[in-house]
């Protein structure tokens, strides 16, 4: 695991700070983490060898500062607030890249902030919606650990996801563990409940960076049919598909994911 350098940022005319991870050298690559909150994992260490990879943690989230959720009251605010970092990280061309929650993050933000944003890699982003393939993220704060396993995850014995999902040991470390996660998902919930809807559908025309979108063929939590809503809605797209693959590619296809995603950012 990459040696991380933390920095915190200001935002929102100084009422938030923002804590941001960083890893790496090379040209600045932003990486907005799902709605399970911030965790370096084997992906991140790749980018990093590539590029110098910024991680900033959802407002709320960051170890010490749960009561910073209260500055985000909506969709828009946590967007200004990322266009703030971005200002804040003197980062003015970029590569943008969000995962779930994070990808529509992202996608508010390419759409919002079009001059800074060079390549664009949506994994499996929430924000479009339709009645005739609905998802789960309404009830995602009330699943149960066996249930949050079954939905996130084709493979729930992957290596990796194991590694990802086992508490630490001990039992207060493990409650301290089951807390954050929790508080974590109510976090980014707060945006997006009772669904992710929040109009991106009118703004995601805007987008003109260069994106790829990537799904699981196996996602579970949102059918694999937003692959094709997302590619069509945005003009300069490409849709990549990973077999054996639920609604997490950076645990469970890391090498496809990671191949296909550098290339991709270098061309």
């Amino acid at each position: 695991m990459k040696k991380l350098t933390k920095k915190v940022v200001p935002v929102l005319n100084g009422r938030l700070d923002i804590t941001v991870n960083i890893a790496g050298k090379g040209k600045p690559l932003v990486y907005l983490h799902s709605a399970g909150g911030f965790y370096w994992d084997d992906y991140l260490d790749e980018l990093a060898n590539h590029y110098k990879v910024y991680v900033p943690h959802f407002p709320g989230t960051a170890p010490g500062r749960p009561n910073d959720i209260d500055l985000i009251d909506n969709l828009w605010d946590a967007v200004l607030a990322y266009d703030d970092l971005l200002a804040g990280l003197k980062l003015k061309k970029v590569r943008l890249m969000g995962h779930s929650f994070g990808g529509m993050l992202a996608a508010e933000l390419a759409a919002q902030r079009r001059e800074s944003i060079e390549k664009l890699v949506l994994i499996a982003p929430i924000g479009l919606y339709r009645e005739d393939a609905s998802y789960t993220c309404a009830s995602w704060c009330a699943l149960s650990p066996p249930e949050i396993m079954e939905v996130l995850f084709h493979d729930p014995n992957h290596p990796r996801v194991v590694k990802r999902m086992t508490p630490p040991p001990g039992q207060e470390a493990a409650d301290l563990w089951t807390v954050h996660f929790v508080w974590t998902l109510g976090c980014t919930a707060k945006i997006i409940w009772p669904i992710p809807d929040k109009g991106l559908h009118k703004r995601i025309h805007r987008v003109t960076a260069p994106t790829l979108v990537v799904w699981g063929e196996n996602d579970r939590l949102i059918p694999p049919v937003y692959a094709q809503e997302f590619g069509k809605s945005i003009n300069n797209s490409e849709v990549f598909m990973l077999p054996r693959c639920g609604h997490e590619p950076p645990l469970e296809q890391m090498e496809m994911l990671r191949d296909k995603a550098l290339a991709f950012m270098a061309a």
